[in-house]
C-alpha cells in the first residue's frame, strides 16, 4: 500500500505542476513531452493523475485509514476503534490514578486540612 500511495502522490504533484504551468504560462508540459493532448501517452498520464486524485479523495474521507500506523499500515488497536488522542498523549482514567491505593486500606479525607 505504501508504494501505491507514493506513486499516487507523485502523480498528483505532476498534475498540480502541469496545471500551474497551464495557468501561468499556457504551456502543457505533459502534452509537450508525450506528443500533444490527443496522444495516447498524454491521455494515459492525464487518466492516472485523475485516478490518483480520486484515490486520495476517497482516503481523505475514510476514517478507518487514519487508524492505521503510517509506517507499517497495521492497526495497533482493536479493529473499528479509532484513537482520537492528541499529540500530547491520552488522558489516564481515574482507575489508573488510584492504582497505588490498596483496595483494603481505608482512605479518609480530613476536610479541616482544606480550610485555612
Amino acid at each position: 500500500m505504501r508504494i501505491l500511495k507514493t506513486i499516487a502522490l507523485t502523480l498528483i504533484i505532476i498534475g498540480a505542476l502541469n496545471w500551474g504551468l497551464i495557468a501561468f504560462f499556457q504551456f502543457d508540459l505533459v502534452a509537450a513531452i508525450f506528443g500533444g493532448q490527443d496522444a495516447f501517452l498524454s491521455r494515459l498520464v492525464y487518466g492516472l493523475v485523475g485516478l490518483s486524485g480520486l484515490y486520495y479523495l476517497v482516503s481523505l474521507f475514510n476514517p478507518t485509514e487514519a487508524a492505521l500506523d503510517p509506517e507499517t499500515d497495521k492497526d495497533k488497536r482493536r479493529p473499528g476503534k479509532l484513537n482520537y488522542g492528541t499529540e500530547f498523549g491520552e488522558d489516564t482514567e481515574i482507575t489508573n490514578r488510584t492504582a497505588g491505593i490498596k483496595e483494603d486500606s481505608e482512605v479518609t479525607i480530613d476536610p479541616s486540612k482544606d480550610r485555612e
